[in-house]
């Protein structure tokens, strides 16, 4: 008996950095138990440089990222989301599109790597917010999803949005 897919959507007011790495570490590390898309209420219309360089440098495929307004994800046709979570404080706060089904949503706030002044500065920053969202992912994994009602699968997922290390 084959584990049921669940889509996952990450939001961040660009959609450059934190999204993107949230997009691309869910597909990773949920080994197809997981189908994650990433999104922005205004989207920059490039990935970030220092997401590209971090995903890279840790082994991770980045074919086909791109920058996209979660304009896309409010249509007919558009995949169904489980989980949304949002990785910035501002998309957190806006009003975001009416999504079909009934998500459990969560914020997963990680400091933006890209507005970090100087080379080095921002590569670690890079690195802290790729291993933030990793551990956290890690933990979200973890979880009997389906076994847990939904009040307290709500808990869990802002429980591990609280974690900083």
């Amino acid at each position: 008996m084959s584990e049921r897919q669940y889509n996952v959507l990450v939001l961040c007011t660009g959609n450059s950095a934190r999204s993107i790495l949230g997009e691309v570490l869910f597909n990773s590390l949920g080994k197809g138990r997981f189908h994650a898309c990433s999104a922005g209420s205004k989207p920059a219309g490039k990935v970030n440089p220092g997401a590209l360089e971090w995903l890279h440098k840790n082994g991770y495929r980045t074919e086909g990222l791109y920058s996209k307004s979660w304009d896309e994800f409010a249509v007919p046709g558009a995949p169904e989301f489980d989980f949304i979570f949002t990785v910035c404080d501002n998309a957190a706060g806006e009003t975001c599109p009416l999504w079909l089904g009934k998500p459990a949503t969560a914020h997963w706030g990680i400091p933006d790597p890209a507005h970090v002044e100087g080379e080095e500065a921002r590569r670690a920053a890079f690195k802290k917010a790729g291993e933030q969202l990793a551990r956290r992912i890690q933990l979200f994994l973890s979880l009997p999803i389906e076994k847990l009602d939904r009040l307290v699968l709500r808990d869990k997922l802002s429980e591990i949005g609280r974690i900083e290390d």
